[in-house]
């Protein structure tokens, strides 16, 4: 579901280190952020929990980390020096307050380079960080979606590194992104460098076969998505057997079940892939199994220390 600009324009967004009305967030078309794609970012989650009463952010600590590490790979100015883990989860839950959440959302952080027209440069630029908030939508259909293998071939590590979050990387994503869409398909599947299979265009890919769940490992220029690593960690919990390794094209075909899973796109059957059924061509047992899972710990259902409660018990 897009956000609705009213919504956008009516929120508090963090801009500059000052919380301003979202309309005032802005930079410059000569900026080069803007220019050169010299922003790095990460979405995480905040849940509402009516009966509690409570807003929960999923995993804000690995949230942070990942701005950490896509900075350092990236050559930004060190954040963790900018910004403390506890400066951070303090700006974070004044936004939430500040918005009178109570709702899903989704919250992106951003850090980008704050200067004019600077040229292709990294080092030593200003950076600044930007936030806002937007209600949880689907970015694509929960009760499953219907994908295609992309004929365009996913960024190697040594082009533009999966490992950072960086908002330039996403044209990659967003010309097979276009191309699903075209085609009539809700997603794409991309296949990397050496023709083994990697991600979606903006979450990774679990395969189901003979009880085993499997998932393309981190050699193969996949984003190291943090609901990839709780899935991981979901499943052994559950007794589900799991492998990382590589990933043929032909297994998608013969997969008992697949899913995509991301912080925006929480968890999402796949029902076809390139108009061939995945399975009997329905959500599986084990995929329905870790999506009731997932869904009841970042509500606060179950014990498990990956939550932040945004609004103080009394």
């Amino acid at each position: 579901m897009p956000m609705q600009s009213h919504q956008l324009s009516s929120s508090i967004a963090y801009f500059r280190d000052n919380f301003v009305p979202f309309s005032e967030a802005n930079v410059s078309i000569a900026s080069s952020g803007f220019l050169y794609g010299l922003t790095i970012y990460t979405v995480f989650t905040a849940t509402w929990n009516e009966e509690h009463q409570q807003l929960y952010i999923f995993r804000l600590d690995e949230h942070y980390n990942r701005l950490v590490n896509s900075a350092r790979i990236m050559d930004f100015a060190d954040f963790k020096a900018r910004y403390s883990f506890e400066q951070f989860k303090d700006t974070m839950l004044e936004l939430l307050k500040r918005n009178k959440a109570k709702e899903d959302l989704l919250v992106r952080v951003m850090i980008f380079v704050d200067e004019l027209a600077a040229g292709t440069k990294i080092r030593g630029l200003r950076n600044e960080l930007a936030v806002f908030v937007y209600p949880m939508g689907e970015i694509l259909p929960t009760n499953g979606a219907h994908v295609c293998v992309s004929s365009w071939v996913r960024t190697a590590d040594n082009m533009m590194p999966a490992r950072a979050k960086v908002n330039g990387t996403y044209v990659n994503a967003s010309l097979m992104k276009n191309e699903a869409l075209v085609n009539g398909y809700d997603d794409a599947i991309a296949i990397d460098a050496y023709g083994h299979v990697a991600e979606g265009t903006v979450a990774n890919l679990f395969l189901v076969r003979n009880g085993m769940l499997i998932t393309p490992d981190t050699s193969t220029d996949i984003l190291e998505g943090i609901t990839r690593s709780s899935i991981l960690m979901m499943a052994r919990d559950l007794s589900i057997p799991v492998i990382e390794r590589s990933v043929d094209r032909s297994e998608l075909y013969a997969a008992d079940e697949a899913m995509f899973t991301g912080s925006s796109a929480s968890i999402v059957p796949i029902l076809t892939i390139d108009r061939r059924p995945v399975g009997d061509g329905k959500p599986g047992p084990i995929t329905t199994r870790i999506t009731d899972h997932f869904s009841e710990l970042r509500r606060g259902l179950l014990e498990k220390n990956w939550l932040t409660s945004v609004y103080p018990k009394d």
